[in-house]
């Protein structure tokens, strides 16, 4: 439902005359409500401070409408905002709560409209929520022809006073809504959707599953035949060329009382009968014995 379609929708427009007709509370009455809900939780005293703002909700979703929302939407925000601001409000701080309630309706719409503006979050840090908010308005003072067009991230960056990389960031996401990948390519005939544009470099999912069978098959097969060496044999095999930390000829053969060459003979020796075994297991009648 688009904004312009909430606001003719007669509950949407009932919800809005009342809000607007109710009464606006002093400062006294405010106070007194405020520490009555702060103090003693009550309900009666909340809702009529509630009630008195809720018009604040449905002024600030006017002014959010041109991000293409539903009003009935931004003014729930709005009162969820409102709601916020009851509970944080400290009616000793001196400030009235007209005014600390508007900063958190204004925020609670902010923060809902970039939550949903894109799948892809759009801002995520003081700069770039800044350039979300107020960059179509800094370049609309811009269109006056002055600014060449490679010019323009460097000038909005010294208008807003944020980095000029930000500024490029936001101007690509904002440059477009996002777009469905099963939408129709314009000017294709064929009905190709943008999903047939996207290359896939990964091996299918079948190749994929062989492989990591085939893999597996094939240490089954080796540490099978490891495990047929003689002790020392498999020692040295697993420590020199099956460990994450592969060890030294040197190094085995002084753990083992040995020579390095003697190291070096049975680890050929060994290669060769694993070599052997798992080409005798890979025959079918070693594979299916």
């Amino acid at each position: 439902m688009t904004a312009a379609k909430s606001a003719r929708d007669p509950h949407t427009s009932r919800y809005i005359r009342t809000a607007m007709a109710e009464d606006m509370l002093d400062a006294d009455t405010e106070h007194a409500l405020a520490i009555a809900w702060r103090d003693n939780r009550d309900e009666a005293a909340l809702h009529r401070l509630i009630t008195a703002y809720t018009r604040l909700a449905v002024s600030v979703a006017g002014r959010f409408r041109r991000y293409g929302f539903p009003l009935d939407d931004l003014i729930q925000q709005g009162n969820l905002g409102l709601m916020r601001a009851a509970e944080k409000y400290d009616p000793e701080n001196g400030a009235r709560f007209s005014t600390y309630a508007a900063w958190w309706i204004r925020a609670s719409m902010q923060e809902y409209v970039m939550r949903n503006w894109s799948v892809v979050r759009t801002a995520t840090n003081a700069a770039q929520k800044k350039l979300f908010f107020h960059l179509r308005k800094t370049l609309a003072k811009m269109d006056d022809g002055e600014v060449r067009r490679e010019e323009v991230s460097a000038t909005v960056a010294r208008a807003l006073d944020v980095p000029e990389e930000q500024v490029q960031i936001m101007l690509g996401r904002m440059s477009g809504h996002d777009l469905s990948l099963n939408t129709p390519q314009s000017g294709e005939d064929d009905g190709r959707d943008w999903m047939d544009t996207i290359v896939d470099d990964t091996a299918p999912t079948e190749d994929r599953v062989l492989d990591d069978l085939e893999g597996r098959r094939r240490r089954k097969l080796l540490y099978g035949a490891v495990e047929r060496l003689p002790a020392r044999e498999q020692r040295i095999v697993l420590e020199r060329h099956l460990s994450d930390s592969p060890r030294t000829l040197a190094e085995i053969g002084a753990d083992m009382g040995i020579s390095k060459e003697r190291v070096r003979q049975l680890e050929e020796r060994a290669l060769e009968r694993v070599t052997r075994q798992v080409r005798a297991d890979s025959t079918p009648t070693g594979l299916f014995a």
